[in-house]
C-alpha cells in the first residue's frame, strides 16, 4: 500500500523487522531488540528494549487507560507489557519517560510495582512542574523539584542494559523537558517527529517553542543514516497500517515537515500556522496532573476518592 509520496512505509516495516528477525538475535551491542506495543486509544506506542531473553530492559511511554467520560482508569496496555516481560523473563531496570505527555497518562508506578525498575525522565520536568502547578493550583504539598521521580536524567547519564550503554539526547521544542533515549543504533524519539509521512509534533503547549524543536530534529537527523528511530506515536494520515520505526534516512528523505532542503524559517512558519488550527488534546487535563507526579493519583480527600481539576478558561 503506497502512500501519496511515493514510498511503502508498510514494506519499509515489514523488511526492517525481517532483517532484525535474522541478524538481531545475534548478540550486538549495537542493535538492542525492540518490542512496540500500539495503544489504540491514544495512539501512543510503549517500547520494550532489551538485549537479549534472560536479560535487563527499559520500558519506554507507557500507558495507563483513562476514560474520561466515567474517569476509570484501566491497566489492558500496561498488562500487556507485563506479560511481554515475564514471556521473555527480562528485568526491568528502566522505565522511562521522554516527557510528560498531554495525550496519554503513564502507568510507570504500576509497572514499577509488578516490574520493578526505576522511573526516569528528563531533569528538565521540573520546569514543567512549575507551569503546571499555577495552572492547576495543585496542593502546597506538590514539591517542583522532580522527586516524585526515582531519577532526573541529564546527558551523559549512562543507562546501562546489559552490554548495551545508552544515553540521553535533549530534545526540547514539544516541551521543555522533552529527551530521546538511544540504545545502539535506536533512537526513542518522543514526540519530537513522527512517521515521514505525518512529519513533527506540535509546539504550542506551555514551554513549547518550534525554533527549538527544529533544533532538536536536526540533532536527532545528524545521527548515521541507519539510525533506527522509534516513534512515540503514529497517526496515519491514509489507510495505511500503524507504523512507528523510520530511520535518519527516511526522515531526511521524505518527512513532509523537516526533510532535506526545509530551512528553520520555513519550518517555524509552518508549525506556527499549523499549530494555530490545533484542538487541545483530549486528555491532556487529566494526563498532565498525573504525568508530573511520575504517575501517582493526586492525593485522596478525606472520603479516600482522588480527584482531577479541570481549570476553565485557561489553556
Amino acid at each position: 500500500m503506497g502512500s501519496k509520496h511515493g514510498f511503502d512505509f508498510y514494506s519499509i516495516l515489514k523488511n526492517r523487522l525481517l532483517f532484525h528477525r535474522l541478524n538481531g538475535m545475534a548478540k550486538n551491542t549495537h542493535q538492542p531488540l525492540v518490542h512496540g506495543i500500539f495503544d489504540p486509544a491514544t495512539w501512543t506506542v510503549t517500547y520494550v528494549v532489551y538485549q537479549q531473553v534472560g536479560g535487563e530492559c527499559a520500558i519506554i511511554d507507557s500507558v495507563l487507560g483513562y476514560d474520561p467520560k466515567s474517569g476509570r482508569t484501566s491497566y489492558s496496555s500496561a498488562d500487556q507489557v507485563v506479560h511481554f516481560v515475564r514471556e521473555h523473563n527480562l528485568r526491568v531496570k528502566w522505565i522511562l519517560e521522554t516527557h510528560a505527555h498531554a495525550d496519554h497518562l503513564t502507568a510507570a508506578p504500576y509497572l514499577k510495582e509488578k516490574l520493578g525498575g526505576q522511573i526516569g525522565i528528563g531533569a528538565h520536568i521540573t520546569a514543567v512542574q512549575k507551569v503546571f502547578q499555577k495552572v492547576f493550583n495543585l496542593e502546597p504539598e506538590f514539591k517542583t523539584d522532580g522527586s516524585q521521580f526515582d531519577m532526573l536524567l541529564k546527558v551523559g547519564h549512562p543507562l546501562a542494559l546489559d552490554e548495551v550503554v545508552g544515553q540521553i539526547m535533549d530534545v526540547p521544542g514539544h516541551t521543555p523537558a522533552c529527551v530521546a533515549y538511544q540504545f545502539g543504533d535506536a533512537v526513542f524519539v518522543g514526540d519530537t517527529l513522527f512517521m515521514p509521512d505525518v512529519g513533527t509534533a506540535r509546539c504550542d503547549f506551555p514551554g513549547g517553542d518550534a525554533k527549538t524543536l527544529y533544533a532538536s530534529v536536526q540533532k536527532i537527523l545528524s545521527l548515521p543514516p541507519d539510525t533506527r528511530l522509534f516513534m512515540c506515536h503514529d497517526y496515519p494520515p491514509t489507510d495505511r497500517p500503524i507504523a512507528f520505526e523510520s530511520s535518519v534516512a527516511e526522515q531526511r528523505a521524505h518527512n513532509i515537515h523537516v526533510h532535506d532542503g526545509v530551512s528553520e524559517a520555513e519550518f517555524v512558519a509552518m508549525r506556527t500556522q499549523r499549530d494555530a488550527t490545533l484542538e487541545m488534546p483530549v486528555l491532556i487535563l487529566p494526563a498532565v496532573q498525573v504525568n508530573i507526579r511520575a504517575g501517582e493519583l493526586p492525593p485522596a480527600e478525606a472520603n479516600g476518592t482522588h480527584y482531577l481539576k479541570i481549570p476553565l478558561n485557561t489553556l
